[in-house]
This record gives C-alpha cells, structure tokens and sequence, in this order.
C-alpha cells in the first residue's frame, strides 16, 4: 500500500529536528503539495524547509516559540499565506521538562501546559475553521505520549499535558466528524531523537552509553526511531486510514495493562 498526500497542504509543528522533521520528510516524499515547517531556531528551520523543498515539496518555515500564546494563530495564518490553505495539521512539538509531585513547580506547570496542551489547541482550532470555511475536511495527527496512560514519577506534569492532549484530540473528533475533519494521537513509545539522545546522555547524566543500554532492554532490541512514529503519523494523516476518527494509537512496545 501506498500511502500519498498528493495536492494537501499541512503545518507542522516542531519539524526542524527528531519526530517532526522525519513526519515533514516522510510527506515531502508523499508528494504533499506544501508544507509549513515550525521551530524556534531561524537558521535551522531556513535549512530545512529548503532540504525538503529539494525533496519536490515547496516548504517555508515560520519561527515560532510556542509557549508564546499569539504563536498558534500566526502559525496557521502563515500557511495560509503561503499556500492558501491547511488541509493537515500534526502536533508534533512538545516540552518534555521533568517535574514530579516533589518537586514540581508553578513555572514547570505553565511552560509544560503551554506548549503541550494550550498551544496545540489553539493551532486546531485555526486549522478546523479554515478546514470548515473550505468545506473540504482535512486532517489532524496530534504527537502524545504513552506516559499520557499514566507516566513515571518524574514525569507528573508532562504526563498530565499529554493526558490534556488526549482528551481534547477526542473532542476535537466528535465535535467535527460531520465536517469531515478527522482528529487521531499517536502515544509514541520510547523513542530516540536528538532531544532524546541529550536528555539521557547529558541532563540524566546516564552518558554515551545509554542508548546501547537502552536498546538492550526493549523486547525487539531497539527504542522506536522517529521514522517508525513518521510512518503512522502520515499514514493517519492520509486518505489511507479512511473515515477513522478521535483514535489514540499506543505505538508501543510493551502492551499496555499486561503485567511485565
């Protein structure tokens, strides 16, 4: 099967680097017809949009911080500028800043809600109304995590904003089906990324050796890559996945509820 996003238009969110950058190449190679990158480093994102815009897709990138609330509205109303439309959204930005119920702060609280829940809600909410103004449908793939089931001590905040996300990637399905806008989440397992890759290697302290270790433990040898997590997010994002809405995908290793 071949999954192809030929003549849509799609914004996504942290695509300069790790799971966002393999989503925006894996619809480049897809024959998306444009693609609005976001990220808050300017040189980085001007080089990536034009590596993918080699691809065949026209790309642009817009710099954007999202904890800044103006940010999701600007964003959509950039892709509109430069391609007329957003026929697809994916949500693939997040903060992943430890935070406990020890030591958990007001600050880590409002940084982590603003760039994983709030900001990914108001970027639906810009890319629904235009999706509805054309009566076209469209698509929305939001990136959460598995931790959003529960998630390790360390991780309460964070967990609780992909929790947020999960449920308003629900609300969002129902609430716009007879649109035919469909809204899914991937719960990505473990997965090595860049951002990944210097928070074991260097805030944990856990060093160069980490991944191997890591690897070592999964029971098909190795954390997902960010291609394995791009592959479903266009497949979701595609006309392959058919009318199916308000699904939150476990793309995980180990079964959830099982007992290990």
């Amino acid at each position: 099967m071949e999954v192809r996003l030929d003549g849509k238009v799609v914004l996504v969110t942290g695509a300069t680097q790790g799971i966002g950058r393999a989503i925006a190449e894996t619809l480049a190679r897809s024959g998306a017809a444009g693609l609005l990158i976001t990220g808050r480093d300017q040189k980085r994102g001007d080089a990536a949009a034009a590596e993918l815009s080699a691809m065949g897709t026209p790309a642009a990138f817009a710099a954007a911080d999202l904890a800044d609330p103006e940010a999701p509205a600007r964003l959509a109303q950039a892709c509109i500028d430069h391609f007329s439309r957003i026929d697809g959204l994916v949500n693939a930005a997040g903060l992943t800043d430890r935070a406990s119920f020890v030591d958990g702060t007001l600050d880590d609280w409002a940084s982590l809600f603003a760039v994983n829940a709030r900001a990914p809600f108001f970027l639906m909410q810009a890319a629904i109304a235009d999706m509805k103004k054309r009566g076209q449908g469209g698509s929305i793939v939001n990136i959460l995590s598995i931790n959003a089931h529960c998630g390790s001590p360390e991780l309460a905040v964070y967990s609780a904003t992909k929790g947020a996300l999960a449920t308003l990637t629900k609300n969002a399905a129902n609430a716009h089906r007879f649109d035919r806008i469909r809204v899914n989440g991937i719960n990505v397992g473990w997965t090595d990324t860049p951002a990944e890759r210097i928070m074991q290697a260097e805030t944990l302290g856990h060093g160069p050796g980490w991944l191997d270790a890591a690897n070592a433990t999964q029971p098909f040898g190795r954390l997902f890559s960010v291609t394995d997590i791009a592959n479903l997010a266009v497949f979701l994002l595609s006309d392959a996945a058919g009318p199916m809405t308000g699904a939150l995908i476990d793309q995980e290793q180990w079964v959830i509820g099982a007992n290990r």
